[in-house]
């Protein structure tokens, strides 16, 4: 019999998440690791040969071998890209008056000479 280590699973939405924790054998990847748990039958939605995954926070790779006590984090797509929508707010503000529109930081304010 092959060697067992203990792994968990971990998919979240705003309201509801789920933790599964199995056993798998020594040697076993991310994806197996996935597909085992079955944590597709708590979300459909999750497709385990394209999704982005983490082990502890950390970017991993669906081919990683996985080690005693790990932790898949299964992560959601992005809705909006975090960049495009700095941007956006950027040149809201420059627009309202609240950045400069040469720098891009808190215009300074202009003190009168009397």
């Amino acid at each position: 019999m092959a060697e067992q280590i203990n792994i968990e699973v971990v998919y979240g939405l705003p309201d509801h998440q789920v933790l599964l924790a199995l056993k798998v054998e020594l040697g076993c990847d991310i994806l197996s690791g996935i597909q085992q748990s079955g944590i597709v039958q708590h979300f459909p939605e999750i497709e385990p040969e394209s999704a982005s995954v983490g082990i502890f926070s950390r970017a991993a790779k669906l081919s990683q071998a996985l080690r005693d006590g790990d932790r898949i984090e299964i992560y959601r797509p992005l809705i909006a890209d975090p960049k495009e929508l700095r941007k956006i707010r950027a040149e809201r503000a420059k627009a309202e008056g609240r950045a400069s529109k040469v720098t891009g930081g808190r215009p300074v304010a202009k003190v009168s000479e009397s």
